[in-house]
């Protein structure tokens, strides 16, 4: 859905889904996510490891979110001392509290739902992103290829199979 305004989003949102549901559909909100060209304006240059709280590059002490998958700098994690007490079980405070999160705002559909504001997302197993770049599509392929290929490495070191099975199998996935 396209929309000037948040109020307009919100209006055709509201809209879309009533109809929806007028035809016996179900729409999940939850999993419903916008993405904000103002959003755009605000984000910084794009850094190689960024913080999952700040966005700024990770410092030498980063600490990684069991929740979220991201870095985070040490100055970010409100943790105090050492790091080796909650290495395997921090969250941060993006996951703990979205509202407090880098760009996590959510906006008030009216229907017992918030729309998360998010850089990117899946539809249609394509990644679609702020920045309007392939970028993100372009990791999400190669990803999604490396992970096939994982799955087939199986198959193709099984000494129990022919070679020329092996050879046909390595060769359709190039």
């Amino acid at each position: 859905m396209i929309a000037e305004t948040e109020d307009d989003l919100i209006k055709k949102l509201n809209e879309w889904k009533d109809n929806v549901e007028n035809r016996g559909m179900r729409v999940n909100m939850n999993k419903t996510k916008f993405i904000s060209e103002e959003r755009q304006k605000v984000t910084q240059k794009a850094v190689r490891w960024p913080c999952g709280v700040c966005g700024r590059s990770v410092d030498n002490k980063p600490i990684h979110c069991t929740s979220c998958q991201k870095w985070v700098n040490k100055k970010c994690s409100d943790i105090k001392g050492s790091l080796s007490q909650v290495m395997k079980s921090f969250i941060c405070r993006g996951c703990m509290n979205p509202a407090a999160g880098r760009g996590r705002r959510s906006v008030d559909t009216g229907v017992s739902a918030n729309l998360e504001l998010v850089d990117k997302f899946c539809y249609l197993g394509d990644m679609l992103s702020v920045d309007r770049d392939a970028g993100a599509a372009v990791e999400a392929r190669i990803q999604i290829g490396w992970n096939k290929f994982r799955q087939l490495v199986p198959l193709l070191t099984n000494k129990d199979l022919p070679l020329v099975v092996r050879g046909r199998l390595y060769s359709s996935c190039g």
